[in-house]
């Protein structure tokens, strides 16, 4: 449950998002099963989706992740040889010198596409390609430039309603970086789906926004070397496909899996259950509450949780035969920060070998009032194997 977990709302009565919606199966299994708390963020290490479900899937990202970047472009196909870097390219909105949008008001893959091609063959040379990825998060090739990757670069997300100038890349290697995101500009004055988006009262894409510059992805151990079972996953962002294939999982093609609202939540729990009739494990990736918390829409947010909770959850539990369950955020995304936070989060251990505890609610505070800590996230998913 991607960002799910959050901070008290005092606009709601002191309740986290999680406290505020309605989770009556989720409440079933937390109450027969054991819950507990975990920080899936190592010290020193940004709070992160990719630092996060690294931790999450039972890798250690201290020893693990070198850039989320490269992680993506395995999921889209790209190859990032020696001498190449990558960077996440969002497509975002500028208003008045602010960051107005990080994501183009949503911006869809049909119009995303148009856009970042139009990028690509205006500003893309032998040495500069950009890729088209899901929605408004897209990829920046360079060749022979890595020096950009020691760019300090800010994600778009941080600073939604913020002066950007402060927080343009900087340092060694920005130069290149600047001039792509200030030249994408000019060619996104131009585009025909701008003037749609503004027309039907859209938030339209104003520039390309780099950061998570990263080289080559180094070797991952596959996850059935590492835990000795046979994997599937299923999400509707590049990031955890990406993961999944590093660590050998098999990728789930499930019909209308996304990352928001409209994903078909239903369809990607009824074919995560047919993956377990030829894996052992399969992991369900759901990103509508990150998006809602970096929106700051509490109420999208305690909707995606319901979510969850009636059409995955409930069709978990209906599965017939012996079944183990992990239910958990990778990081907080308060609605009030509008990013992640490196914070402990809930994790629910529902099944065989899991003894009922004091909780009766899956909730940060129920959780914390367990005791159960592990202070390594990635130790969650061993434990979770073994069944203790």
């Amino acid at each position: 449950m991607d960002g799910a977990a959050g901070w008290p709302l005092k606009e709601h009565g002191n309740k986290t998002t999680l406290e505020l919606a309605r989770t009556p199966n989720l409440d079933v299994l937390a109450c027969e099963g054991m819950l507990g708390m975990t920080n899936n963020v190592p010290a020193g290490m940004e709070p992160s989706s990719a630092v996060a479900c690294m931790s999450l899937l039972g890798y250690d990202p201290g020893i693990y992740y070198k850039g989320r970047a490269a992680i993506e472009a395995v999921s889209m196909g790209v190859p990032v040889n020696r001498g190449e870097a990558v960077f996440r390219c969002n497509l975002v909105a500028l208003k008045g010198g602010r960051m107005w949008s990080y994501s183009s008001g949503n911006i869809e893959n049909e119009e995303s596409h148009q856009l970042i091609c139009a990028i690509n063959e205006r500003l893309g040379n032998d040495a500069i390609q950009f890729y088209p990825g899901v929605g408004y998060r897209h990829l920046l090739k360079i060749k022979g430039h890595m020096e950009t990757t020691r760019a300090v670069c800010t994600p778009p997300h941080d600073i939604t309603g913020k002066s950007v100038a402060e927080y343009l890349p900087k340092g060694r290697g920005s130069r290149l970086l600047n001039r792509l995101m200030h030249d994408s500009q000019d060619v996104l004055k131009q585009q025909a789906v701008n003037y749609r988006r503004t027309a039907r009262g859209q938030i339209p894409a104003t520039s390309a926004w780099l950061f998570w510059g990263s080289g080559p992805i180094p070797r991952t151990p596959k996850f059935n070397e590492a835990y000795k079972l046979s994997a599937a996953l299923t999400s509707g962002v590049d990031l955890l496909r990406g993961m999944g294939m590093m660590m050998g999982m098999n990728i789930l093609d499930i019909v209308g899996v996304t990352d928001n609202m409209s994903n078909n939540f239903t369809g990607q729990a009824e074919g995560a259950m047919a993956a377990l009739e030829k894996h052992d494990l399969v992991v369900i990736h759901v990103e509508a509450p990150d998006e809602a918390g970096h929106a700051g829409n509490a109420a999208e947010k305690i909707a995606a949780i319901e979510k969850i909770d009636s059409e995955i959850i409930s069709c978990i539990c209906r599965y017939k035969g012996g079944l183990r369950l992990l239910v958990m955020p990778d990081h907080p995304t308060p609605v009030e920060m509008c990013t992640h936070v490196a914070e402990y989060v809930p994790f629910l251990q529902w099944g065989h070998g899991f003894k009922a505890d004091s909780a009766r609610r899956f909730t940060e505070n129920e959780a914390k009032k367990t005791g159960e800590l592990v202070h390594k996230g990635h130790d969650v998913m061993r434990r979770f194997i073994g069944g203790s």
